[in-house]
């Protein structure tokens, strides 16, 4: 009975570790105009960062033009925990984490070549510049752009109880595009037409630990408390197969810590590309559609497992025992589990594919409505893929579950593509100001029954304000700031990927048996200056 429930406990323990992209992280730290017309601009593709949201834009530019820009940002989000009716997993009620709220969030960074300086941070900046050419009277105009792409950064390290720690206690997964070779070409006066490749650095980082509260374990550390002295085993469990031979510590309890995993994985060179139509019959109408490529993104890093004792005596005692190693070397169970195993691994994470299609209006000279709608492929995140150097001895354990290659691990996710509708108006009470405003309602590529903590994407609205005053005839200055919030409420035993109570819930729910409610919070400011030569 012992080895089904370690089993159910260690094949949970990687799917702790997926990404927390979904449809919130699109478009949110790409480009302050854009930003302030809710990322309703493919019809009017603002300047250099056409290159991202238009780059048939590009051949609206003329003369040569530099684009400097600055963002920060800031992620909080917040979940609480209430046992739900009649709680109960295995015998044990006594969660400590029933009634308690995760603490304080901050943001961290990665840099590119260096890592993960160990900054906690209350926002994240991150400048950026553009450049673009275009001679005199030529169709043709060329860019380069640097921006961050898609990000999503939260650090609950401050406090150590924090209920947050057993699904990411840091989680860091940004895609910055540090070049971008552009061109667009102006066909005729009302079409053009433009193609980008963006070139980007993905970087994926996840400390968290973990815990395995299931029935079955549960059921399980009832039966070792009935059974094994509390100072270890007895002597018919020696000629039987090892339930107490690892002591107090391997005492199994469904609300103990068991492990702890770091996942830091990079990809230097990752490009994908941007083709863009843009039509504009008349000013005061446009269409303009943009197809982002994506790709099947292939991650390479190091991992560390951190074994609680837990786990560990429970292997020692078993193999200790007349009859235990002969039953886990029919089960192809390890032999032990170190306290640490470290190593190299690879993933393939997809960045979805992405289009957009929008249209501009401009019934009089100083109100323009943009609207717009967007597609990305989340659908593509039916699953993602690791690989791992060697045998990962925790996963030995899952062998039983039908995971014969303890070396790689297949994660369902079963995310969705949804359509998401963006709005934004511009008004020009002067020649020299514009007043923007925008709002993007996010429908949430995160099923219900899919959200966790590390995902803590429910459907969200987005709110902009900016305005962007021209200097002279070659300066001018953009300046936005937005709010983006949701809330999700997830009652007991919905979503799988968190709080399912089963008798062997394999995939990891560290708040099995719990209602969980949580929201997210995103502020962000947004500075840019364009210089024309």
């Amino acid at each position: 009975m012992r080895r089904p429930a370690i089993a159910t406990a260690v094949a949970g323990t990687l799917s702790v570790f997926l990404p927390a992209h979904a449809a919130l992280t699109e478009n949110l730290t790409t480009s302050v105009v854009a930003m302030a017309m809710g990322n309703a601009v493919t019809a009017d593709p603002p300047g250099i960062a056409s290159i991202h949201f238009n780059p048939a834009g590009l051949a609206r530019l003329e003369g040569d033009s530099e684009s400097i820009h600055n963002f920060v940002a800031s992620i909080r989000t917040s979940a609480s925990f209430k046992p739900g009716p009649n709680f109960d997993v295995g015998g044990w009620r006594d969660d400590p984490l029933s009634n308690t709220s995760t603490g304080p969030v901050r943001q961290v960074m990665y840099v590119p070549g260096y890592g993960m300086p160990g900054w906690r941070l209350p926002a994240v900046a991150v400048p950026g510049i553009g450049m673009a050419w275009n001679k005199p009277g030529s169709p043709w105009t060329f860019a380069t752009d640097s921006y961050m792409a898609q990000a999503m950064s939260l650090d609950r390290t401050t406090d150590p109880n924090d209920p947050g720690q057993y699904q990411g206690r840091q989680l860091q997964i940004q895609r910055l595009v540090y070049a971008s070779p552009s061109v667009g070409y102006k066909y005729s006066d009302t079409l053009r037409f433009g193609v980008s490749v963006p070139i980007a650095h993905a970087a994926f980082v996840v400390d968290t630990n973990m815990r395995f509260p299931n029935e079955l374990l549960g059921v399980f550390g009832q039966l070792q408390k009935g059974w094994c002295p509390e100072d270890g085993g007895n002597i018919i469990d020696v000629f039987g197969f090892g339930v107490c031979g690892g002591g107090k510590d391997g005492m199994v309890s469904p609300f103990k810590k068991a492990a702890n995993m770091r996942l830091e994985l990079t990809v230097p060179f990752d490009p994908t590309i941007n083709l863009g139509v843009l039509w504009e019959p008349s000013p005061k109408f446009a269409l303009g559609a943009v197809f982002q490529s994506g790709s099947k993104t292939h991650y390479t890093g190091s991992y560390v497992f951190t074994t609680e004792p837990m786990l560990r005596n429970f292997v020692r005692g078993m193999n200790a025992s007349l009859l235990g190693p002969i039953a886990g070397a029919v089960l192809g169970f390890p032999s032990s589990i170190p306290a640490v195993q470290k190593g190299n691994m690879s993933a393939t994470i997809p960045f979805p594919a992405h289009l957009q299609v929008g249209v501009k209006l401009k019934p009089v000279k100083y109100i323009q409505l943009n609207v717009d709608a967007s597609y990305a492929r989340w659908s593509d995140w039916d699953a993602l893929r690791f690989q791992f150097d060697q045998s990962v001895k925790l996963l030995e354990v899952a062998r039983l579950y039908g995971i014969p290659d303890s070396g790689k691990l297949i994660i369902p996710r079963g995310y969705k593509s949804v359509v998401n509708l963006a709005y934004g108006l511009q008004l020009n009470p002067l020649d020299r100001l514009s007043i923007r405003l925008g709002y993007e309602p996010r429908k949430t590529s995160v099923p219900a029954n899919k959200i966790d903590l590390l995902a803590p994407l429910p459907d969200t609205k987005l709110r902009s304000f900016g305005v962007g005053y021209r200097i002279s005839k070659n300066l001018d200055i953009n300046v936005t700031g937005s709010y983006m919030t949701g809330k999700f409420n997830t009652p007991a035993n919905t979503s799988c990927n968190m709080n399912c109570n089963t008798f062997l819930n394999v995939i990891y729910n560290p708040y099995a048996g719990q209602d969980v409610r949580g929201d997210i919070h995103v502020r962000y400011f947004g500075f840019e200056l364009n210089k024309r030569f």
